[in-house]
């Protein structure tokens, strides 16, 4: 209601149409709900994050499965409405805590695997421990950056789409993994091939072994020291089987 409503109205006072009092009821009615529906479409502010931060809580105690909604909603002083409009969901709130992470360690593993098997065929034997360090000094970076997302990733993502998240990353690796295995193969003349299934698992145990550090929470420090003793233990069996230091 504007100024020259409440005069309008006025004048239907002086007129005799309508009394003082209910001039002064319609003007509060229309004013509160005015305001009302100003704060309606406004979002209030750190709502969402207020919501995140209690979910987060909820799904690294319970996981995703056993997590409640309503028991998010009623310790971020929220509906469970206000969840679902906002993130879609239990489901939705989840990933919108650990998509962001996910995203990142992928695009680092990926670009890690793309730039290595862009280089010359010749070199890639003798530059590959170089490459395996560096990609997973920068995975370690991004999971410590994310510690609690990764968490939920690895052992609270039970029933959502993450959780296929390891496998992914095996599935990635392994057939990268076995682009260079025939590049190795044509260099040495004779050389047996390796089963695709060994590769699948043998990838599968150093992913399940990386992430221990976070299932452990190991210091930074300390991981830095089992990562590296982890590169060399998986890379002096895959010698052992392909002869690396052959084509170095």
């Amino acid at each position: 209601m504007t100024v020259g409503d409440y005069y309008n109205f006025r004048r239907l006072f002086y007129t005799g149409y309508l009394t003082e009092e209910t001039i002064r009821i319609i003007f509060i009615t229309v004013l509160h709900n005015t305001v009302t529906e100003e704060q309606m479409t406004k979002p209030v502010e750190g709502v969402s994050e207020k919501i995140l931060a209690c979910a987060r809580e909820e799904f690294l105690e319970k996981g995703y499965s056993d997590a409640s909604l309503r028991t998010i909603a009623a310790k971020a002083d929220v509906t469970t409405g206000s969840i679902y409009s906002r993130f879609g969901g239990k489901e939705g709130l989840f990933s919108a805590i650990v998509q962001p992470a996910a995203d990142e360690f992928t695009d680092i593993f990926l670009r890690t695997q793309e730039e290595f098997h862009a280089v010359d065929e010749e070199k890639q034997a003798g530059l590959m421990d170089a490459y395996v360090t560096s990609g997973m000094e920068k995975m370690l970076d991004c999971m410590y950056d994310h510690f609690e997302e990764f968490q939920l990733l690895l052992d609270a993502s039970y029933g959502t789409k993450f959780q296929n998240f390891v496998e992914h990353l095996v599935e990635i690796e392994t057939e990268y993994t076995y682009k260079f295995m025939q590049v190795i193969q044509f260099q040495n003349e004779g050389a047996k091939e390796i089963p695709e299934e060994f590769i699948h698992i043998m990838t599968t145990a150093l992913f399940e072994s990386a992430f221990e550090v976070v299932r452990h929470k190991m210091p930074r420090e300390k991981a830095e020291d089992y990562v590296k003793m982890l590169e060399k233990y998986h890379y002096g069996g895959w010698n052992a089987i392909m002869n690396f230091d052959e084509n170095r």
